[in-house]
């Protein structure tokens, strides 16, 4: 028994160096490698949001998972619109939601700034649920926090779908 664990941990590290020399040779990249164009072009982004709390909370989510570089030029342009619905979920003996769901939507156009056109269009589904409470202040808390929540994922699904898109882009 201890002498195959001494093999295991002997032979642990080069089966380790082994596959990394195998991911070397067929192409693989990171996602997010400088050498792919993906960082860079997603630096370059500027974004622009509908009025509103939602629109709001999801530009500055975005601004943020983007990582935009404010002393470069922008090359692209991020525009976007949010769709906000709430649905009751359960009810309590009097007849009012023991919780809820709410559905953010933003369809959004990535715009080529030099060339005036949109390249890109997407849209970001997101479903997040959240308990009301009794208590007014601590209700209108919840659904804040769900808001948040919903527009921190919404802005993951944006970049993770710009990064591919880049990403296709670098390899033409």
């Amino acid at each position: 028994m201890a002498r195959s664990r001494t093999l295991l941990r002997a032979g642990l590290p080069l089966l380790l160096v082994g596959a990394a020399a195998g991911l070397s040779g067929c192409g693989f990249t990171p996602l997010y490698a400088s050498s792919t164009g993906v960082a860079p072009a997603l630096e370059a982004v500027s974004v622009s949001a509908p009025d509103g709390r939602a629109g709001f909370l999801v530009r500055e989510q975005v601004e943020d998972a983007l990582a935009r570089d404010r002393n470069v030029a922008p090359r692209y342009h991020l525009t976007f619109t949010v769709t906000e619905t709430r649905f009751p979920r359960g009810l309590r003996v009097n007849n009012i939601a023991t919780g809820y769901e709410l559905n953010l939507t933003a369809q959004y156009a990535l715009e080529d700034v030099s060339a005036g056109r949109v390249v890109y269009r997407g849209v970001a589904p997101v479903q997040v649920s959240y308990n009301s409470a009794d208590a007014p202040y601590a209700g209108i808390t919840a659904q804040q926090d769900a808001e948040e929540r919903a527009a921190r994922q919404v802005a993951v699904l944006i970049r993770l779908d710009l990064s591919r898109y880049f990403a296709q882009l670098a390899r033409k």
